[in-house]
């Protein structure tokens, strides 16, 4: 038997139709609430709903699988059916992980669930603890970045549905590896987002730069509140995933006395003491707020941590030189350093960009550098480029270690985004698959307007509907053969080996962090282990905080010790042991 539920507070009358079945009639109940009992709807069986007198035939807001797309009908599913195979996994807590970002639809050329597990025995090699995958949910057309999704409870077909994802999710626990889930609920999608028409959620007024904000104080908001509550039980509950990266969080206007993200962490700590596993909330905010991290007990949201672009745009700007756009702040090492031992660049301190103080300091006695994920690129920082171009486009293989090394060295969670352990070139650019013309046109207008407001001419902007900038955007796996490539590689999975087995760097205390600097160069000590960077296109020597017992890791040969001092080759980074 299922039992079909719908919330629909307006309606006067709430049928079912189940395909190729007469329509039956759902009983109102308390809150808006309508119910039915069909005995023979057993997992497999199509459905919609229709509202008042309409006929068009509506799927379930929530839906847990969408295999006609996001405009057909729903599909029961029942997610006991799935036999687990992960049944000793204890979990992944975040705190000395490595994260790893992908997108399943470009990861492998099938862009599929499946195909991506015949790639995670890389990821184990590699020595990443953690996966994170871009938002999965069902959204219109084939492919997309995700963030444009419709049904907040639904895996994309396309990528394999309900069924794939759990096949996903095991094949990472049987190996070793976590997996936290890219989620979006600051807004709906252009297309598909049928939610809307049974209810208020979305508010009145309001919005964000991708839609209507979602109604999460006003009337009804309640109900609102606990469709975004359950969806981030499901996944975590009924997919097994470890952790949630909340998109965008400083898009959820939420005025009430306790806001939706403290409620989430509560409701997600009770789920963890219950499966007996880590769960992590980490946030996505351009607030530079540590309230959003701060323990509940402290008057803080209680996540567990958030991305930090400061660290982005510290590293990013300092090796590249580029300064255009939100950069114009950063790019000194001074603004390195400040990043090194505080986290925030921008922390009560005056923006260019945004033209006004921005930002709060991060309390370094009490705040642990794990809770801030760490980047040298992501999807968003290659993507909103206008060509999709990765750093690797930009620098030569030797800044890239040098990057590298800064970001595993330092003291936060790192990330890194397909393809950047070997030095991938094929770009990551923006795609849509909207099968309206109108909304596609409109997209790819928006694009090249966006762009050529910041000095790129149209011509470059790549078409967000071509299937060749999707195409485009496919990591070349061929590429590891190479031997330039194998290198990067190699550097990549012996550095973060070597961050896993010194405790100096996942110490995430940032006031035992010292940083010195100099003419294109910077020294970082994290207790008894030590960093050079050389920035330079000539050799330099520096002098280290302490004698060098032994080098434990250099991105180049030709690196020379002589006790406390380093003589260091062209755009080149080294770590040691010192006393």
């Amino acid at each position: 038997m299922t039992e079909f539920c719908v919330w629909a507070p307006a309606a006067s009358r709430v049928r079912l139709r189940i395909i190729g079945e007469p329509d039956r009639d759902l009983t109102a109940g308390d809150g808006g609430w309508w119910t039915l009992d069909v005995p023979d709807a057993g997992p497999g069986t199509d459905y919609a709903y229709l509202l008042d007198d309409d006929e068009q035939a509506l799927p379930d807001p929530r839906s847990a699988w969408q295999p006609a797309g996001v405009h057909g009908p729903s599909r029961v599913y029942d997610h006991a059916t799935h036999r687990w195979g992960d049944q000793d996994w204890t979990g992944r807590q975040l705190p000395g992980s490595v994260l790893y970002e992908l997108h399943i639809g470009t990861f492998t050329p099938d862009g599929t669930f499946d195909s991506a597990i015949e790639r995670l025995d890389h990821l184990v090699e590699l020595g990443v603890d953690l996966v994170e995958l871009l938002p999965v949910n069902a959204f219109n057309g084939d492919h997309n970045w995700g963030y444009d999704g419709v049904c907040w409870f639904a895996p994309h077909q396309m990528y394999g549905g309900p069924d794939g994802l759990k096949r996903f999710v095991d094949a990472c626990h049987r190996r070793g590896l976590g997996v936290v889930l890219d989620v979006v609920y600051n807004h709906f999608g252009p297309s598909g987002a049928y939610a809307p028409m049974f209810g208020p959620y979305l508010a009145e007024t309001g919005g964000n730069t991708w839609g209507r904000t979602i109604n999460l104080d006003g009337p009804h908001s309640g109900e609102v509140r606990r469709y975004i509550i359950d969806s981030v039980l499901m996944w975590l509950r009924d997919y097994h995933v470890d952790g949630l990266r909340l998109d965008a969080v400083h898009a959820l206007s939420d005025h009430g006395a306790v806001h939706l993200l403290e409620e989430l962490a509560v409701e997600v700590e009770a789920l963890s003491t219950h499966v007996g596993r880590p769960l992590s909330l980490i946030a996505e905010s351009d607030l530079n707020d540590p309230k959003l991290i701060t323990p509940r007990e402290a008057g803080g949201h209680g996540l567990h941590a958030q991305w930090n672009d400061d660290a982005h745009h510290a590293l990013h700007s300092l090796l590249t030189g580029e300064r255009q756009g939100y950069y114009a702040d950063f790019g000194s090492l001074q603004c390195l350093s400040d990043v090194l031992t505080g986290a925030f660049f921008h922390a009560g301190t005056w923006s260019s960009f945004r033209g006004r103080v921005h930002g709060r300091p991060v309390d370094r006695t009490r705040t642990a550098g794990h809770r801030f994920v760490a980047y040298l690129q992501n999807h968003d920082q290659i993507g909103n480029r206008a060509t999709g171009d990765r750093i690797s486009a930009t620098l030569s293989p030797h800044l890239l270690r040098v990057g590298a090394t800064l970001l595993m060295t330092a003291p936060f969670t790192p990330m890194l985004f397909m393809g950047e352990e070997w030095g991938a070139t094929t770009p990551w650019q923006f795609f849509t698959s909207h099968p309206e013309p109108e909304l596609a046109a409109a997209v790819a207008d928006g694009r090249r307007r966006e762009f050529a407001a910041h000095g790129w001419p149209e011509g470059d902007v790549p078409d967000p509907q071509d299937p060749g900038t999707f195409a485009r955007s496919r990591l070349d796996w061929a590429e590891l053969d190479k031997p330039e490539h194998r290198e990067t590689y190699d550097f990549h999975r012996r550095l973060i080996a070597l961050r896993r087995s010194r405790p100096d760097l996942t110490d995430p205390r940032l006031d035992r962090v010292e940083v010195r600097h100099g003419d294109q160069f910077v020294v970082v000590r994290r207790g008894r282990t030590v960093v050079a960077a050389n920035l330079a296109p000539r050799a330099q020597r520096i002098t280290l905080p302490g004698l060098v017992r032994s080098v434990l890791l250099a991105s180049r040969g030709g690196v020379t010790v002589m006790r406390d001092v380093v003589e260091l080759p062209p755009e080149s980074a080294v770590v040691v042991a010192a006393s």
